[in-house]
């Protein structure tokens, strides 16, 4: 088992930034290919951003590459979401995952979620 907590949500204006983390424990971190996930009132949860392993590989859904960036810091079992440019169609609650499909369609381990919101 993996679990997984993440903190950095709250309110920025738009064209703001915010840095969201997830600690991770339990199994060895370092294994897992990390990601986000995030999900807006009324719509599906929807993939964000995945690095792999050895943080060597990377992938981003279009409508954040360029503007949000995914690290990992596997001695502190960590995982960030660096979001910069934010946009009002940026909020949703963020959802750290562990064990992301390449795909970035499946995970096997999830946060409990944080809110992020941007006003226009």
């Amino acid at each position: 088992q993996v679990q997984l907590v993440e903190s950095g949500g709250g309110l920025v204006q738009a064209g703001g930034s915010l840095r969201l983390s997830c600690a991770a424990s339990g199994r060895t971190f370092s294994n897992y290919a990390m990601g986000w996930f995030r999900q807006a009132p009324g719509k599906e949860r929807e993939f964000i951003a995945r690095r792999n392993w050895n943080g060597y590989s990377t992938s981003y859904a279009d409508s954040v590459k360029g503007r949000f960036t995914i690290s990992r810091d596997n001695a502190k079992n960590t995982v960030y979401l660096q979001m910069n440019s934010l946009k009002p169609e940026d909020t949703a609650v963020y959802y750290c995952a562990a064990d992301v499909g390449a795909d970035g369609l499946t995970a096997n381990y999830w946060g409990q979620g944080t809110q992020v919101t941007v006003s226009s």
